[in-house]
This record gives structure tokens, sequence and C-alpha cells, in this order.
């Protein structure tokens, strides 16, 4: 069969010229891509540790990741209405949840309906820190240490007093209760929607005391307006040489550190996974960000999606036979 070249070349031309607007048309799509925003999604208030965190980062990343990074706060419950917005939002590789161990390894423990599983419906990316609780008390209060806070409560309290955490159901509301135990004295924990408005309240002296992070309360301390007196951990923290241990004042089982990561919608595209976590890595290496987030309290260590994921498994695990234990239930 022989084909009419009037006709072959028309087609040819056309074949072509497809093929020009496909690749056009893919390299446009690739730009989109590229230019479309990554919500970062923060479980708390703006001037909170996990804030000022995200921003540092975001910063940062914008550039690794060649797109805008928009710090998203969705505060309340202790980082649930931003796990469900995680859970809610399309596995594109548009969205990332940056948080502490609450939201993964302890919430879901303490809440009956969450509203969301950490276990199916999202993906660990990477890790990027851990971090200690620490418990501080207000400058209106004389106290400067944990036997100073204790004989305070003691003699001007009348062995009662409130402490104030930054979620209902969390690890410092725990510690309250181990503190309230180990000294006998009736200690209240009173839940707040973040370490934000806790820590105003105790600079305002509305509390005598607060559980939270170090990023949370670093700064004050450092001012003077709080001192911090127990820290969780094995061992001190280097911003905190002076402050003893909980392990060192007779607490069991308070070794382990809180972390800090991020994580995906189940279902992101493993290739956008490792790019997140690449890029992580390359921010985490700059000399600029390690101090900024070493400043605040931060032990920074980048742990790749298998290392995270493991350390997730062993922390949830942990905390799991703690609150068992205590005797807590689901709310």
């Amino acid at each position: 069969m022989v084909f009419s070249t009037q006709r072959v070349q028309p087609v040819r031309r056309t074949l072509a010229l497809g093929l020009v607007v496909a690749a056009l048309g893919i390299s446009g799509l690739a730009q989109a891509q590229g230019s479309t925003p990554i919500r970062l999604l923060v479980g708390f208030p703006a001037g909170a540790g996990s804030d000022a965190i995200a921003r540092a980062l975001g910063e940062k990343l914008k550039d690794e990741l060649g797109a805008p990074v928009v710090v998203e706060n969705r505060a309340g419950a202790g980082g649930q209405i931003a796990a469900q917005a995680l859970k809610a939002a399309p596995a594109d590789g548009h969205t990332l949840f940056l948080t502490h161990d609450h939201s993964i390894s302890i919430l879901p423990q303490v809440v009956k309906n969450p509203g969301f599983n950490p276990a199916t419906d999202f993906v660990p990316v990477a890790g990027f820190a851990t971090f200690a609780n620490v418990l501080a008390v207000s400058g209106g209060t004389p106290a400067k240490t944990m036997d100073e806070y204790v004989k305070w409560v003691q003699t001007k309290r009348g062995g009662k007093e409130t402490i104030g955490v930054p979620a209902p159901g969390s690890i410092p509301e725990f510690l309250v209760k181990l503190i309230g135990e180990k000294y006998k004295l009736d200690l209240q924990a009173a839940p707040y929607r973040g370490s934000a408005p806790m820590t105003a309240d105790m600079l305002g002296n509305q509390i005598t005391a607060g559980i939270a992070s170090v990023p949370d309360f670093i700064e004050n301390h450092k001012a003077g307006k709080v001192h911090i007196v127990a820290v969780i951990g094995a061992k001190r923290q280097p911003l905190l040489p002076q402050v003893p241990t909980f392990t060192e004042l007779g607490f069991a089982n308070l070794d382990d550190y809180p972390y800090y990561g991020l994580f995906a919608p189940v279902g992101t595209p493993q290739p956008m996974i490792d790019k997140f976590g690449t890029a992580l890595q390359k921010v985490l290496a700059m000399p600029d960000v390690k101090k900024k987030l070493t400043d605040m309290g931060l032990n920074v260590a980048y742990e790749s999606q298998g290392q995270f994921a493991g350390r997730v498994r062993t922390y949830t695990s942990a905390w799991e036979k703690i609150i068992q234990a205590s005797g807590f239930k689901p709310q």
C-alpha cells in the first residue's frame, strides 16, 4: 500500500504540533505545581513554640522546595483541629502537619473520638528535633527550685494549687498528677488552648505554675519572669544546666524526650515525601537554622522517615503504659 505524501505530511505536522503543545503543557503543569503554596499546618496559635518553629523552618523550606510555604494556624483542642484538617486535605503533596508528640502519640489515647487515626490517616515524613517538658513557676511566687515550690504550696496554699497545662489530656496534665502524688499535694491541672495564653496568665500571676516545653518558657526564664525548676529527660538540658531532671528528683519512667516532626496525609506520593525529607535535612544543616532552633530549647537532629516512624511507635507505646497505669479514662 502506498500512502500519498500530500496526506502524510499534514499528519506529521499535526503530530509534531501536538507533541510541542503537550511538552508546553507538561512544563506549565510543573511550573504550576512548583508555585502552588505548601500549607504547613500548626495546631497551636501564633506566638506559641510550635508556631515559632514552623515559621523558622518554613522560611528556609520554601527555597529548597521552590514553592511558598504558608504556616496555617489551626489552633484548638491540643492540635486536634489541625490533625483533622490534615486528614481532610488532599494527598497531593501540598499539605504538611508540623507537630509534636501530643497530637500523634497522646491525643488519640485520651480522646474518645478524635476524628483521626495517625496510623491509618497520616504518614510520617521526617523528624527534626526532640525537646523536654518542664515545670515552671511564675515570678509572683518566691520559689526558684522544686523544693521551694513544694514548700510554698504546703505552707502558703494549704497543700492545694492549680498548674496550667497547654491542653487537656496532655503529658503536662499527667505530670501534674505525678507531681501531686510524689509530694502529697492536691494539684489540679488547668487546661489552656495552647501554651501562649497559659504563659500570659503566668506572667500576670493569675496562675502560679505551668508545665510546657522548653521552647515555650525559655525566653521568659532567661528574663527572670518565670523560673524553670524541673525538666524531663535522663540528662540536663544544655540551655538549663542548673535545672535538675525529674529523674534526679526521684520520678521514674520520665526519660523519653517528646519529638517534633512532619506528617502528610496518607496516600501522598512517596517521591513527594522523599522531597520534603531531603529539603528538611538540608535546612537543618544550615548553621543559622540550627542555632535558632537550639536557642529555643530544641535538641536538633534529622531523622529519616523510617527512623522517625520508629521513634513515634516507641514513644506512643511507652506513654500508653503510663496513661493506662494512671487510670485515666478517655473523654
